[in-house]
């Protein structure tokens, strides 16, 4: 599981003419599901993103205080795309989790932040929309976090990108079905959600 976490001043998410979330000072987070998470990746990334020390205390020392320490908001915007492999220069999202997995699984994620927070703190996109996401990046202050069962190495990434190549090339066609309904799956996705926070690609 990734999460880029911005530090923020204010953070909007609007689809199509209406604005369905935003928050004042406090983080905007995209996050990204992979197809290997579970349940320990959740966890971790929910208490990271709550307690990284990103703000001043009252004397203005930096790197002191969470979010929740000062009270402030949290919007999270579902971003499978944080997941992408290049294949030459187009992008290939299989390591993302499928939407139909990767919804209730990042519904339970939000329930968790709720439940270890103030839940009226806490704000999200819509899953599956395209959506336009507005940030104003205070600082600009941006940590990328992984969980760490997570892949983090591009070695490693690199090695499952080919290990997926030598999976299509091997199989017969008709064993190939599930992966190309995926890839379908995944291309309607990629026109139905937002790649990202503006400016901050």
């Amino acid at each position: 599981m990734r999460a880029i976490v911005q530090r923020v001043t204010q953070a909007s998410v609007r689809v199509g003419e209406d604005q369905i979330s935003s928050v004042g000072r406090g983080l905007c987070v995209l996050l990204g599901i992979s197809s290997e998470d579970s349940k320990k990746d959740a966890e971790y990334i929910v208490r990271k993103i709550l307690n990284l020390r990103l703000f001043e205390d009252e004397n203005g020392r930096a790197w002191s205080k969470s979010v929740m320490d000062k009270n402030f908001e949290v919007l999270c915007v579902s971003q499978f795309t944080l997941h992408c492999v290049l294949k030459g220069n187009k992008p290939d999202f299989h390591l993302a989790m499928p939407a139909e997995l990767a919804q209730p699984f990042y519904d339970s994620i939000m329930e968790n932040m709720r439940s270890a927070y103030k839940p009226e703190l806490i704000k999200d996109g819509k899953f599956g929309a395209y959506m336009q996401v507005h940030i104003q990046n205070d600082g600009p202050v941006t940590i990328e976090l992984t969980s760490p069962s997570g892949p983090t190495d591009p070695k490693m990434l690199a090695k499952q990108e080919k290990q997926q190549l030598r999976r299509e090339k091997c199989c017969p066609k008709g064993l190939q079905e599930p992966n190309s309904q995926r890839g379908a799956q995944h291309q309607q996705q990629v026109s139905t959600a937002s790649s990202g926070a503006e400016g901050d690609i």
